[in-house]
C-alpha cells in the first residue's frame, strides 16, 4: 500500500475531477459532467448513499479506501471505461439496473414516457394487455413497461444470447419472471403469433458516419447494439415494415431514434411521423398508429 497525499473526499473528487477534465473524458453515460461522475464514482467504491456527499466530504479515508478509489478514478480517465461498466450498475429515472459490457448502458428518452403511460396517446393503460419491446439489451425497458402497465405481459426481444443473459438478471432481480418473457430472436422472427398493444422499440440507429466518429467511450459498448446502417434506418425499416401485422387495430408503434429525425423521415416519406416530447426535445421519439401501418 502505498503512501498518498490525500486524506479525505474532498481531496479525491478534487483529484478525479481534474483527471476527467484533463483527459477531456466524454459524459454521455448517466453524468453529463466531472464533477458529477467523479462523485458518483467515489460514493458507489466507497459504499456511501449516491445522494449524499456532504456529509462524507470530510471525512478521512483509510489508506486502502484511498488505494481503492484511486484504482476507480484511474480506469475511468486512462481506460476511458464508461462509469457503469466498473460500478455494474446503471440507472433510469429511479430504476436500477445491472449492466456489464454485454450490453450498452441504459440510456432511453422512451424510459421517461413509460411513466406517463404515453399518455395522452394511451388512454386506458389497464386496457394494455401485451406489449413487444424489441432490442431490449439490458431489459432496462420491460422492466418499466411491466411496472407501468399492471396488466401486460411483455415479450421483450434480442439477438444477441449475452444481452439477454444481463436481461434476465434484471428481470429477476425485479421478479417479474411471470410477466416478462424474454426471446432470442432477430426482430419479429421467433416472436409469438399474436397482436399486441404495444410495440415499444430503442433500436441500434447510429449512422455510418456517427459510428465512426464517436468518442472512445462508446467503443466499449456491444458494435451491435450501435449500428444502424448508413442512414441508422436498417432496423427501424425492418421494424416499422412488420409492426402493422403485429398491432391489434388501436395499437401503437413507438420507437427511438436519437439524433436520426431526418434520416428517419427521408426513410418513411409515406408516413407522417407523431413526434413525442422529451428532455432532449421532440425529435427523439417517433410514433405510429396500427391505422397508420395498415
Amino acid at each position: 500500500m502505498t503512501a498518498h497525499p490525500f486524506s479525505t473526499l474532498r481531496d479525491l473528487l478534487r483529484y478525479a475531477v481534474t483527471r476527467f477534465n484533463t483527459a477531456q473524458l466524454f459524459f454521455g453515460h448517466g453524468s453529463s459532467n466531472a464533477f458529477d461522475e467523479a462523485a458518483y464514482l467515489l460514493l458507489h467504491t466507497l459504499k456511501l448513499p449516491l445522494d449524499k456527499l456532504d456529509p462524507f466530504l470530510d471525512a478521512r479515508l483509510l489508506p486502502e479506501e484511498i488505494d481503492t478509489v484511486l484504482k476507480v478514478i484511474d480506469r475511468r480517465a486512462t481506460d476511458r471505461l464508461p462509469a457503469a461498466y466498473i460500478t455494474h450498475e446503471a440507472w433510469l429515472g429511479d430504476y436500477r439496473f445491472y449492466v456489464d459490457e454485454r450490453v450498452i448502458v441504459p440510456r432511453s428518452f422512451i424510459a421517461e414516457l413509460i411513466p406517463e403511460q404515453f399518455a395522452p396517446w394511451i388512454t386506458d393503460p389497464e386496457s394494455v394487455t401485451h406489449i413487444l419491446e424489441l432490442c431490449t439489451g439490458s431489459g432496462c425497458l420491460p422492466v418499466m413497461l411491466a411496472d407501468a402497465f399492471p396488466n401486460a405481459h411483455v415479450d421483450a426481444v434480442d439477438i444477441s444470447p449475452d444481452a439477454l443473459a444481463v436481461a434476465q438478471r434484471n428481470v429477476s432481480d425485479y421478479r417479474l419472471e411471470d410477466r416478462i418473457n424474454l426471446i432470442e430472436s432477430d426482430l419479429y422472427a421467433n416472436v409469438p403469433k399474436r397482436k399486441y398493444d404495444l410495440i415499444v422499440t430503442n433500436p441500434p440507429y447510429v449512422n455510418s458516419t456517427s459510428m465512426s466518429q464517436l468518442p472512445q467511450e462508446y467503443q466499449h459498448e456491444p458494435r451491435l447494439a450501435l449500428a444502424g446502417g448508413s442512414d441508422g434506418m436498417d432496423l427501424v425499416r425492418r421494424i416499422v415494415a412488420c409492426a402493422g401485422q403485429r398491432l391489434k387495430k388501436d395499437g401503437l408503434l413507438i420507437v427511438e431514434i436519437g439524433n436520426e429525425r431526418a434520416h428517419a423521415e427521408a426513410a418513411f416519406p409515406e408516413h407522417e411521423l407523431t413526434w413525442l416530447s422529451t428532455s432532449a426535445g421532440d425529435d427523439m421519439v417517433f410514433l405510429l398508429s396500427a391505422e397508420q401501418l395498415q
